[in-house]
């Protein structure tokens, strides 16, 4: 069973046990949220579900892991024979998560 699911504007397919990385969320670590921009819900043996734009009343239950910041990303700026470089970096934050389960559609 997987799902695909929508945060932090961007789309993520997830599966039960699976940790993943996603923008940062207002949640304490070891809280229970839930993910409810449901895409996409497929299981073994059923029919996929597709919603338009989401699933009503699909669900994606997960644990917050942790919150970090991703490793430094180096930005140059540079012109040629002007004797100007400036050098900057970026860190993003980020918030994991454990996906605990999937609700299936009840229809």
């Amino acid at each position: 069973m997987y799902a695909v699911v929508k945060t932090g504007g961007k789309q993520y397919r997830v599966t039960p046990g699976e940790t993943l990385r996603v923008e940062t969320l207002p949640a304490i670590e070891g809280e229970s949220i839930i993910l409810d921009k449901v895409l996409l819900i497929a299981e073994e043996g059923k029919p996929i579900s597709v919603g338009s734009p989401y699933i009503e009343g699909g669900q994606v239950a997960a644990t917050v892991v942790h919150h970090g910041r991703g490793d430094k990303i180096r930005i140059l700026k540079f012109r040629r024979r002007k004797h100007y470089q400036k050098v900057t970096g970026h860190r993003q934050n980020y918030t994991e998560l454990k996906i605990t389960s999937i609700s299936p559609v009840t229809a």
